[in-house]
């Protein structure tokens, strides 16, 4: 969660005032405020310091290898031959990455929100499966545990913790979801009209037996994809399938511009900048890059290259 930071005043913010205290300003989960949880906190969750960088680009390979084993251990011929040596690597990055969740937890003050956020949710998934398959009885579950296996899976979802461009996905998605909420609903709209109508044109005698079955042939022609499994007979079923594909391709574009013109609007005003300078006088998170003060007890921040070292 290191692209998560408490959001900082502007960089030319004055320090002619005391702001709240360290603990108003610290991270969701809780900072500590000194000794062995500190340091841990600031290797795992701070991403302007060495350390912290190293451990991100260790776990984003961890995450890699770790998907790269199940994937393999897939292949029924890779599996007779190096099924051993592919689970003993499965329970080595379980084992590291149970160490990783437990290090989370035991470092953050309030270890059981960490656990119910998404990344903490994620985090669980990625190890969870291999220690649930141990539990699993009886030769009649393997494919039971062939799916729980299919779950670990879940970690490449880890990767959007460390990936700020990932990051920046969200946030653009995030703002846009009133637009793209509207957008979906007209599709919705469209497609149940489209399809009620194919309904009453071709009928069950081509293929569109009831007004569920139609809807599905529109959203499949909507979004350009067509099956071909259900197609329509007469002539102005296919007129009306012509415009369905050519409405298709508008619609398509309209979802792009929607994130694309929130990324230029992000990338304009500076918006959903990571921003994970730490005071050395308060601890308090959040600045952004060219920010020289405080902006909580104004004392003066180190130059990013200085902090990072």
């Amino acid at each position: 969660m290191k692209s998560s930071r408490v959001p900082g005043a502007a960089a030319s913010q004055a320090p002619d005032a005391q702001g709240p205290s360290a603990d108003a300003v610290a991270q969701p989960f809780g900072r500590p405020s000194g000794g062995w949880r500190l340091s841990l906190y600031t290797v795992i969750f701070e991403a302007d310091t060495r350390a912290g960088r190293l451990f991100d680009l260790t776990l984003v390979w961890l995450i890699l290898a770790s998907v790269a084993v199940v994937m393999l251990d897939s292949f029924e011929h890779i599996h007779r031959r190096w099924g051993p040596a592919l689970t003993v690597a499965e329970w080595v990055f379980t084992v590291l990455f149970t160490a990783e969740y437990v290090a989370r937890l035991a470092c953050v003050r309030r270890p059981l929100r960490y656990a119910r956020s998404a990344f903490g949710i994620i985090d669980l998934l990625a190890m969870l499966p291999t220690w649930l398959a141990l539990f699993v009885p009886g030769l009649h579950a393997l494919i039971d545990v062939r799916l729980l296996r299919l779950l670990r899976l879940f970690r490449i979802l880890k990767l959007a913790e460390y990936v700020e461009e990932f990051a920046a996905l969200g946030r653009a998605l995030a703002a846009s979801r009133r637009k793209i909420l509207v957008f979906i609903s007209f599709v919705l709209l469209v497609v149940m009209v489209m399809g009620t109508i194919m309904y009453v044109v071709e009928g069950p005698a081509n293929g569109f037996p009831n007004i569920p079955v139609s809807v599905y042939w529109a959203i499949s022609t909507m979004t350009t994809v067509g099956f071909g499994d259900i197609t329509p007979k007469t002539g102005l079923g296919r007129f009306i399938a012509s415009v369905m594909m050519l409405v298709g391709w508008g619609t398509l574009a309209v979802p792009t511009g929607i994130v694309s013109a929130e990324f230029t609007a992000m990338r304009m005003t500076g918006r959903g900048r990571p921003a994970t300078r730490t005071c050395q006088a308060c601890l308090a998170e959040g600045h952004a890059p060219d920010a020289r003060f405080c902006s909580h007890c104004g004392a003066p921040l180190p130059p990013p290259a200085v902090q990072s070292g």
